[in-house]
């Protein structure tokens, strides 16, 4: 084969993009191409004859003699300096960023080594672009959370103001015009408390400031959960609300879980008109469950199965379309998304709808309660003898709350802060019941509040806490069987329900 002619590869080395060099085994630059006079500033004959070391910082020479050395005993094609910074000195002194890729040349017994230089500050740049724009994203999203955090609370407590605010007076009215007056306006609130819940959730899903946390979980506690929350809604209604135990655990993010279910059981018992909503969880296999949640409602239509996930979209032949806005299955198949999990519907017009979520096995154990002692089980005491300490630093919402708990027969001490809360207990040590905010000034929570008046009354008190703050922090907070937390806004009869049921814990 013929051999091709030291000029065309010389010409051709030339016209290379990247600027090359072969040095000998000694360091000494034998072969510099047109590029490399134009990369690092020197006349093509001032490198030839040079060591390769006087191209680069002399911060980095002593080391690279032992490198160039070690090379030469094991030559290979690779790229130099994988995981490191590499950088070339210009004749002015200046510094750039530069990649290299080393190859071997064997010329007779002598071996060459060729190094494709190629100048890395745009590429530098361009990443460094990336970087700051992640980080502005990241602050950006941050500051989203921050803002939704801080607008679903402040938010909230207004409309709480006005739920129990209407709550007392319902239960003062004695004029049946007054009292149709305030079952219309209960009807409103309601109504904006659904809307303000639905968009928000729907905010924080957009902005990405939802992030799953998956973690192992009992089906068993979910669905008690559910029940409390929904068996009084659905008996309101005149229907059935069988939840199913069951042992099984999941693997996912709970909240989300959560929310996914309450949307799918609070959709069913709007859309059921008689009969019953039923809630299981069967094992579909070891690694996958499915949770179904069944009515007897009005069922949808097959041309409508495919828009039912469409915002502000609701079924023809709903029972009362101002019952909802049509946000609550949006945001349910938003979160499928986000958690990677499946959600499959199966409808018969008039006969009912089957909704079945297909999540992660998780790997765990049934936990029963140790049984307590006798001696620590106070006296339950009635209703209207009951001592609630009230901990509200909202001055419309604490009064509020504390009307409307005062005409229920409780007798209330209503304070704004944990510092207020343990004064009033050192000198009243009988509390039955605490009803306290999440959020309060000065950074404190109500779970610091909880926790130290336990410790200042040597007594597992029984405890409400009340908030509207959405995010993962309150769901992952710990639970046990005297503490209860509802979401703001709540209104006045399951505000009294929940309190009656923890009286009784």
């Amino acid at each position: 084969m013929q051999s091709v002619p030291p000029e065309l590869a010389r010409s051709a080395l030339d016209a290379a993009p990247d600027a090359m060099i072969i040095i000998d085994a000694s360091g000494v630059i034998r072969f510099a191409n047109r590029q490399v006079s134009a990369l690092f500033g020197y006349p093509h004959d001032d490198i030839i004859g040079r060591r390769v070391e006087h191209l680069m910082p002399e911060r980095f020479r002593e080391r690279h003699i032992a490198d160039r050395q070690s090379y030469t005993h094991s030559v290979r094609v690779r790229p130099m300096g994988v995981g490191l910074d590499l950088f070339g000195r210009r004749a002015d002194g200046t510094e750039f960023p530069v990649e290299i890729s080393l190859s071997p040349i064997e010329d007779g017994e002598q071996v060459l080594v060729a190094a494709a230089i190629r100048d890395a500050t745009d590429r530098k740049r361009a990443e460094a672009e990336l970087i700051a724009a992640r980080q502005a994203a990241d602050r950006a999203n941050q500051g989203k959370s921050r803002f939704l955090a801080t607008a679903s609370h402040d938010l909230r407590q207004p409309l709480q103001t006005l739920s129990l605010l209407n709550g007392n007076l319902r239960r003062q009215a004695v004029d049946p015009e007054a009292t149709q007056i305030l079952a219309q306006q209960e009807m409103a609130i309601g109504a904006m408390s659904r809307l303000l819940n639905a968009l928000l959730d729907i905010s924080k899903l957009e902005s990405g400031a939802v992030k799953p946390d998956p973690g192992d979980f009992a089906v068993n506690a979910l669905f008690e959960e559910l029940r409390l929350e929904f068996a009084s809604l659905a008996d309101n209604k005149g229907l059935g609300f069988n939840v199913t135990p069951s042992d099984v655990w999941i693997h996912s993010d709970r909240s989300l879980v959560e929310q996914i279910l309450k949307n799918l059981v609070s959709n069913a018992i709007k859309y059921t008109r008689r009969g019953w909503v039923a809630l299981r969880c069967l094992c579909e296999s070891p690694s996958s469950v499915r949770i179904e949640v069944i009515d007897t409602g009005i069922g949808i239509p097959a041309d409508q199965l495919h828009h039912i996930y469409d915002e502000f979209y609701q079924v023809e032949g709903s029972v009362d379309l101002r019952e909802g806005y049509g946000l609550g299955l949006s945001i349910v198949q938003r979160i499928v998304m986000l958690l990677e999990v499946k959600l499959a519907v199966q409808s018969e017009v008039n006969k009912g709808s089957v909704f079945a979520l297909t999540l992660p096995a998780g790997h765990g154990q049934a936990v029963g309660q140790m049984p307590r002692k006798s001696a620590e089980l106070p006296v339950r005491p009635a209703p209207d003898e009951a001592h609630v300490l009230l901990v509200e630093d909202h001055a419309g919402v604490r009064e509020a709350t504390r009307m409307l708990l005062k005409s229920e027969g409780y007798r209330v001490t209503a304070v704004a802060s944990m510092a207020e809360a343990l004064a009033h207990a050192a000198k009243n040590a009988r509390l039955d019941l605490l009803v306290t905010d999440y959020h309060l000034q000065h950074g404190e929570t109500g779970m610091q509040v909880i926790q130290a008046l336990r410790a200042a009354l040597h007594t597992p008190l029984r405890a409400l806490l009340m908030t509207g703050d959405t995010s993962a922090a309150v769901n992952e907070l710990p639970r046990d069987p005297r503490l209860r937390i509802a979401s703001k806004p709540i209104n006045a009869e399951r505000l009294l329900a929940t309190l009656r049921e923890l009286l009784n814990a």
